[in-house]
């Protein structure tokens, strides 16, 4: 039963403003007296817009409401890193594609990105125990995590899920090579002119609104800025189509197979991929295969977290156990596959032409066309196909063993010391004219790079005889634009000719150029807010958070986004059919804050 203690307090009390907010005179007479109660809010410059929403919502709930607003994400980072916020704006994109990859970071006790940090076995077990069962009994446990994550704890403030919006020159560029994957970052090997002769010396001009590229080694970072340019410049074994699904196109694999019990996966290489090097400022074949060790140093890297200290990502690959080359035949012949029940060799040799006749970890002996091939085997800590989307995530990008032992054996991975040391990937020293660091087996290499972008040259050795995968368009440029008014007005202008994102509130502006085509389609991305959960912060009490979370309405952030985003309850909602919809309730947000502040008992 609700109980208003100490009367005395009253004089001192500020109502909440919920009434003015439109409440039903109903709704008001159950508005209890609460103390004012300041909310500190951080927020990119990016974001500033919904930092605006959030605030005047908060603010018509009974809030006071501090704005810091910061230029970039390096000084996000150090803002909510120092605990400078109680409720910090930021945004997940699930990748990958999978369930695992948009609860394991943000949410999970060991995720890199868990800011709060939430801290909870709850949480822990239930994201576990989703990691190992099938789809269908994995969405009963996804949901559960949601209700206890959202309705119950409010560890995570929901906002709105994306769509994916990117336009595009259509007198420029051909609508057949221009893809709008749901997940992956953009296939720059796709992009074609439509004049063949602009292909060898137009240079194409890309664009992204954040410039703090702090590495280039896969491993050690894990942001938007990251994955795209990641994704096209290291090749995986695996990837995903446009629609989340997994396929070996542009990847390293001709085909793959997963062995019986759902813990063996085995990946069939292909033997036309090479690393490119930049000498004189152009890229260059070095000649050295792609190879099965390669893999396996690239892998074993990406799942180890003492690699070095400031790995971003080992929580995406610490379910592998163990990664081999296999070179007896004989294992592919008497392993089953799990779907299928045929031998594995069986389901490898369905997506080569020439049949696999032997297997070898020596580089030199690999011959595709005469039925010499490499074989690398991953085998999980338990049955986990949710293996193959993180294989698929731009952190398993396969580098050149011996390169990036050049420069980091030079000190223990945990000593590692960014503002002395230099190590594989280091964007400074890039910057500095030290593009010979990177050998990249991607389609594209990088070839100069400075504060205002990065050039880019195509891979010579990356299947120049396969006319599906190797790239048509020689030179590109991924030109850093701070906000996304400033990139529209320079793809408008025709200083840029792919728009990465188009801002809600500019696609129709962007339309009603005939030469321009917009994509639209669902994401995974999600805008949310984290709660500083810190020792001593305020959003440590549950109904603090409540209070917060019950004054958000999700149809404000809509409108505002001309309905090009939608509403969302976790970063689970874009995968998993829960159920749950979030409602706006000023009344259980005014009383939360007042269980909060002491003054009411339940």
């Amino acid at each position: 039963m609700k109980k208003i203690i100490a009367l005395a307090l009253a004089m001192v009390m500020a109502f909440s403003l919920v009434a003015c907010g439109g409440g039903s005179s109903k709704e008001e007479s159950e508005l209890i007296a609460t103390n004012p109660e300041t909310i500190k809010i951080l927020a990119q410059s990016s974001s500033e817009a919904n930092a605006n929403i959030l605030r005047d919502q908060l603010s018509k709930a009974g809030f006071t409401v501090e704005m810091n607003t910061v230029p970039d994400s390096a000084s996000w980072r150090q803002q909510r890193e120092a605990g400078n916020y109680d409720i910090a704006l930021t945004g997940w994109t699930t990748v990958t594609g999978n369930v695992d990859y948009a609860v394991r970071g943000i949410y999970h006790s060991t995720g890199n990105y868990n800011y709060g940090p939430i801290l909870d076995e709850k949480v822990d077990q239930l994201i576990d125990k989703g990691a190992e069962e099938t789809a269908a009994n994995a969405a009963v446990t996804y949901t559960e995590l949601e209700n206890y994550l959202v309705t119950e704890m409010a560890y995570t403030l929901p906002i709105y899920a994306s769509m994916k919006m990117m336009a595009y020159n259509n007198e420029l560029l051909t609508a057949e090579g221009i893809f709008q994957p749901k997940s992956r970052p953009g296939r720059w090997e796709m992009y074609e002119y439509v004049d063949a002769a602009n292909n060898d010396t137009r240079k194409l001009t890309l664009t992204q609104t954040s410039s703090a590229v702090s590495t280039l080694d896969p491993i050690q970072a894990n942001d938007g800025t990251m994955n795209t340019l990641s994704g096209n410049q290291y090749i995986k074994i695996i990837n995903l189509s446009d629609d989340d699904e997994i396929m070996t196109d542009s990847s390293l694999s001709h085909a793959y197979a997963v062995g019986e019990g759902n813990a063996t996966y085995y990946f069939l290489l292909r033997d036309d991929v090479h690393f490119a090097k930049t000498e004189n400022g152009a890229a260059v074949d070095t000649g050295v295969l792609v190879a099965a060790d390669d893999v396996v140093f690239s892998l074993n890297r990406a799942k180890d977290k003492e690699t070095i200290n400031t790995h971003k990502t080992n929580t995406l690959h610490e379910h592998m156990e163990k990664i081999e080359i296999v070179t007896d035949i004989e294992e592919l012949k008497t392993v089953k596959d799990s779907d299928t029940g045929a031998a594995i060799i069986d389901t490898l040799n369905a997506g080569v032409e020439v049949p696999v006749a032997a297997l070898t970890a020596v580089d030199e002996e690999v011959n595709n066309a005469a039925g010499t091939y490499q074989v690398v085997k991953v085998t999980t800590k338990y049955a986990f196909p949710q293996v193959l989307n993180y294989l698929a995530h731009q952190s398993a990008g396969i580098l050149h063993k011996e390169q990036v032992e050049l420069y980091n054996s030079k000190f223990d991975g945990m000593s590692y010391d960014p503002n002395k040391d230099i190590c594989y990937g280091d964007y400074a020293q890039v910057k500095g004219g030290m593009t010979d660091m990177l050998w990249c087996s991607g389609p594209y290499q990088l070839i100069k790079a400075d504060d205002y972008g990065i050039e880019y040259e195509k891979n010579p050795g990356y299947m120049p005889e396969d006319e599906r995968f190797a790239p048509s368009i020689k030179y590109l440029y991924m030109k850093f634009i701070k906000d996304t008014t400033s990139a529209t007005s320079a793809f408008r202008a025709g200083e840029v000719d792919i728009l990465g994102s188009v801002n809600a509130n500019d696609v129709a502006t962007v339309e009603g150029d005939a030469k321009n085509t917009v994509l639209k389609r669902s994401s995974n991305g999600v805008t949310y807010a984290v709660f500083n959960l810190l020792e001593g912060s305020k959003m440590t009490d549950v109904n603090m958070r409540k209070a917060v979370l019950y004054a958000i309405n999700q149809d404000d952030f809509v409108a505002y986004n001309n309905g090009y985003v939608m509403p969302v309850y976790s970063t689970v909602g874009t995968l998993v059919e829960t159920g749950n919809v979030h409602a706006q309730d000023l009344v259980k947000s005014n009383h939360h804050l007042a269980l909060a502040q002491g003054l009411v008992t339940e």
